[in-house]
């Protein structure tokens, strides 16, 4: 290896850069995170309601999976602890919930499976529509408001992450990428007084 004995290091560079070519936008595109953003909490009459959405979670990898026909899965946790100054905090409740998409490429649709909101699946043409749905949690019934009490402090923690995908041995070799897949978002905490 002659540009070794060579001291000049633009040529090093240049070299370094020549070899990583195919290996940085792999490096890259692992490097992006999803997270957490949009983060509300209210209530109605009865519940205790959140909103969130994940942003950064279609990867050009995943959203190429999608288009030839592996089901995606995003699971989604929520928990809600009381806050306890002299003890560990209380859990109240822990809710995990996934959300699927799936693409029917004979019809060209996209099938969106989101059990904590419906038990009907929702069907669109539309890829934008479908990221959306998986990616936007809305309305989501958290915790009776009969289980909290008034004045006391609570800790509301979210996370999303890309549920594992399991595939048949023979197709391991062909979707070498999955491993690029795995994602999950940093744990996201909201304090507030009921």
């Amino acid at each position: 290896m002659q540009f070794i004995k060579n001291k000049n290091p633009v040529i090093i560079v240049l070299s370094l850069i020549i070899i990583l070519n195919p290996v940085i936008p792999v490096i890259a595109q692992a490097g992006g995170k999803a997270v957490l953003q949009d983060i509300v909490i209210t209530n109605d009459r009865d519940d205790l309601i959140s909103y969130f959405k994940v942003r950064g979670a279609f990867t050009k990898k995943i959203t190429e999976a999608v288009f030839n026909g592996v089901p995606t899965s995003f699971s989604f946790l929520v928990v809600l602890y009381k806050n306890r100054s002299a003890w560990f905090n209380k859990k109240i409740v822990a809710l995990k919930f996934t959300s699927t998409l799936k693409y029917n490429a004979l019809k060209k649709e996209f099938i969106v499976i989101r059990p904590w909101k419906t038990d009907k699946a929702w069907v669109t043409k539309s890829f934008d529509q479908a990221r959306s749905m998986m990616t936007n949690v809305d309305n989501l019934k958290v915790v009776s408001l009969d289980r909290l009490h008034k004045g006391e402090k609570y800790q509301l923690r979210f996370k999303a992450e890309l549920s594992k995908v399991t595939l048949p041995i023979y197709l391991h070799y062909i979707f070498f990428f999955v491993s690029l897949w795995d994602f999950d978002t940093n744990w996201h905490t909201i304090d507030f007084v009921y």
